[in-house]
């Protein structure tokens, strides 16, 4: 369970904080489903490189991913962390502000042979994004 925790650690280093494409491809299953992925967006591995690359990353260019607690059974981890930054681009059409944002989200991935499989996750995305659009 710990190997495990380490996965899904690594994956927010490196894949979400740091955008190491060798890792995403490492540590992605190709079967891989997200079931928290918005209406009509792709729920595979292509989805998930879309979230970082074209709607995450060029919103918050300094990306940081803070794990508060892990909990692990078998082939699953729930994750509550912070992912921050500075909002220096659009983020869904909300322009700049260039002010620190923090999104909080819990996370449960269930991994196969070493890799992501299926994930759900909560966010408080919906919330930043109300506060930043009356800014």
């Amino acid at each position: 369970m710990e190997d495990n925790k380490a996965i899904v650690r690594r994956f927010n280093q490196e894949v979400i904080a740091s955008w190491n494409e060798d890792s995403f491809n490492v540590l992605m299953n190709e079967n891989f489903v997200n079931h928290s992925a918005p209406e009509g967006m792709d729920n595979g591995p292509q989805g998930m490189r879309y979230f970082f690359n074209e709607i995450l990353r060029p919103a918050i260019s300094d990306i940081k991913v803070t794990v508060h607690k892990q909990l692990a059974e078998g082939d699953w981890v729930t994750t509550r962390k912070t992912i921050s930054g500075t909002h220096t681009g659009p983020l869904l059409n909300i322009p700049a502000t260039g002010r620190l944002v923090s999104i909080n989200v819990i996370d449960i991935v269930r991994l196969k042979d070493g890799k992501y499989l299926e994930h759900w996750g909560l966010t408080t995305l919906p919330e930043l994004l109300a506060g930043l659009s009356t800014i």
